[in-house]
């Protein structure tokens, strides 16, 4: 069997190939190169999308050649800047707070990757990645063992379709079982690297932005009564406390909503911050019957969030609406919620607002 992996060169990419190739399959590394140098990024810290790319692509080649694996590196700058860079800016000037690494997820790397590798003559049967979580009969997904590394939160909103020819092969794994094997395979190098979780690699998304998409505007309470100047929306989310540059009150101040058309931060106090009820739209079902439009699940609203318990309703077109048992905190428009029953994904829809 041909198996394509999805080879960012690091430690659990590098295993994956590592695993299936000592399995007898025919491995083909194939890595994205998404940096478009018309953004004035910085060389600095790691990640997804800098110009740190040229050194990253370097040793994702060396790695390749020490497993022994052909490696593919596939261009693909045009179709991450209006699939993840776009719909960033896009959601944060609309007062929402978008999460590039899902729509990463399901347009890039079981997407376009797949798509242009193909384009450029790589044959294969299977595409594998590294991520931490479990496929079952080719069509459900389930959470990793395990849980402080699972991906499943990144993974919902891949369609039935995407997860049919998808292999996650350290999904029944420990992080510190890849790290010893890695190891003991001589790749110890690829363990004290290190890992990066970043966005852009200098951390500050105001230079994906316009000047025109950066002007300050208000602070208000609930009451519209002016509190002070904001720098811009798109550095402020939901939840947010520090750095707001409000001083002097009674009790602490947290962002509670973003409004972009009156180019508002409206702040508010801790008890402000919690839902009961939230709405989302373009659920994704991965394990719902098609007649079961209501139930209980445990549900998450944020990657690393604690999973709450909520009744929900979907439609056919889409719509989702949830009730917490108890009132959540920072419901977030823009950011993904994932339903789960025990270790399955039942579904994810993008979250527009909360009551």
């Amino acid at each position: 069997m041909k198996v394509a992996v999805g080879f960012s060169g690091g430690v659990d990419s590098a295993m994956v190939a590592l695993m299936l190739k000592e399995q007898g399959h025919d491995v083909v590394g194939i890595t994205m190169s998404l940096w478009d140098p018309s953004f004035n990024i910085p060389l600095g810290a790691k990640g997804c999308f800098g110009p740190q790319e040229v050194f990253t692509l370097e040793q994702t080649q060396k790695t390749a050649q020490k497993l022994g694996i052909e490696h593919v590196i596939v261009p693909l700058a045009k179709q991450y800047r209006k699939a993840v860079i776009d719909y960033f800016r896009d959601e944060y000037k609309v007062g929402r707070t978008p999460n590039p690494c899902v729509k990463c997820n399901q347009l890039m790397k079981f997407g376009f990757l797949l798509d242009s590798a193909r384009e450029l003559g790589v044959d294969f049967d299977y595409f594998a990645t590294g991520h931490y979580a479990v496929i079952e009969n080719e069509e459900f997904l389930k959470c990793a063992k395990d849980p402080s590394k699972d991906q499943t939160y990144f993974l919902s909103r891949l369609k039935k379709e995407q997860l049919k020819k998808v292999l996650f092969p350290l999904g029944n794994f420990l992080k510190e079982d890849v790290k010893k094997l890695a190891v003991e395979k001589g790749f110890e190098e690829l363990v004290q690297k290190g890992e990066s979780q970043d966005f852009i690699q200098c951390g500050d998304y105001s230079l994906l932005f316009e000047e025109k998409d950066l002007l300050p505007g208000d602070f208000v309470n609930t009451k519209g009564e002016v509190l002070g100047r904001h720098k811009g929306i798109i550095h402020y989310t939901i939840g947010m406390r520090k750095g707001l540059g409000i001083g002097g009150l009674k009790e602490a101040l947290y962002v509670i909503r973003l409004d972009p058309v009156k180019n508002q931060v409206v702040l508010g106090t801790h008890p402000e911050l919690f839902s009961k009820t939230l709405l989302a739209s373009e659920f994704n079902n991965l394990a719902i019957p098609l007649d079961q439009k209501n139930g209980k699940a445990k549900v998450k609203i944020r990657h690393g969030k604690n999973l709450a318990d909520a009744e929900y309703s979907w439609t056919d077109s889409g719509s989702l609406s949830l009730v917490f048992d108890s009132p959540q905190a920072s419901v977030t428009p823009g950011q993904i919620v994932c339903l789960y029953q025990e270790d399955t994904v039942l579904g994810s829809a993008i979250i527009d607002s909360a009551l």
